[in-house]
C-alpha cells in the first residue's frame, strides 16, 4: 500500500510553498502546546527541498518551539487546576502526568532537556514544569538548547543528506512509514 508515499509526495510539494515556514512556525508552536504531531515531518521535508536554508528553518523552529514551550508553561503555572488538570483526567493521562512530576522530582531541570530533545511530547512536560512551579530561566535555557538540538540535528542530517537522501527516502518511505506505524503499535502494547 503506498500511502506513505502518496503522503511524502504531497508534504515535498508543501515543503516548497512559499508559506512553509508560517506553517512549520504555527505548527511548531502548537506542538509545544498541545498539538501530537512533531514538526520534525514539515521540517526535514523543507529542509530537502531547499537546503540552503537548512539552518534558518531550524531556528525558525527552535524559536517557535520554545515560544510554545513558554506559553505551555504559564498554561501550567496559572491555569493548571481550572483547564488542565480537567483535560488530563478527561483523556486519561494522570497516570502519566503522575510519572512526569516523579521523574521532576528525581532529575529536576534535566528531564526538560531530554523532552525537548527526544521525541518524548515536550508538551506534557512544559505544563509540568508550569504546574510545579519550575525556575523560568532555567526552564527556558534548557528548552532552547533541547529543542535547538534536536531541530539543528534534523536539519543538519537533512542538508548532508541532499538529493541522494532525498531519493532513498522516496524509495524506502512506504517500507519505514509502515515500520514505524508497527512500532508505535507495539509500544502502546507493551506499555499497556
Amino acid at each position: 500500500m503506498k500511502l506513505f508515499s502518496t503522503i511524502y509526495q504531497w508534504t515535498m510539494r508543501w515543503a516548497e510553498h512559499k508559506f512553509a515556514p508560517h506553517a512549520l512556525a504555527l505548527l511548531t508552536f502548537a506542538e509545544s502546546v498541545f498539538f501530537p504531531v512533531p514538526p520534525d515531518v514539515l521540517l526535514a521535508p523543507m529542509v530537502l527541498a531547499k537546503p540552503e536554508r537548512a539552518w534558518h528553518y531550524a531556528t525558525l523552529t527552535t524559536c517557535a518551539s520554545v515560544i510554545g514551550g513558554v506559553v505551555g508553561y504559564w498554561l501550567g503555572y496559572s491555569l493548571f487546576e481550572p483547564l488542565i488538570q480537567p483535560i488530563i483526567t478527561d483523556l486519561g493521562y494522570q497516570a502519566k502526568f503522575d510519572q512526569i512530576v516523579t521523574w521532576f522530582e528525581q532529575w529536576g531541570i534535566w528531564v526538560v532537556f531530554l523532552a525537548g530533545f527526544s521525541p518524548i511530547p515536550y508538551k506534557l512536560f512544559t505544563l509540568s514544569a508550569g504546574f510545579l512551579h519550575m525556575a523560568f530561566l532555567p526552564f527556558l535555557f534548557v528548552s532552547a538548547v533541547g529543542r535547538g538540538l534536536r531541530f539543528f540535528l534534523v536539519a543538519g542530517i537533512m542538508h548532508w543528506g541532499g538529493a541522494s537522501m532525498e531519493a532513498k527516502l522516496r524509495k524506502w518511505i512506504d517500507i519505514i512509514g509502515w515500520v514505524v506505524v508497527a512500532l508505535i503499535i507495539l509500544a502502546y502494547i507493551i506499555m499497556r
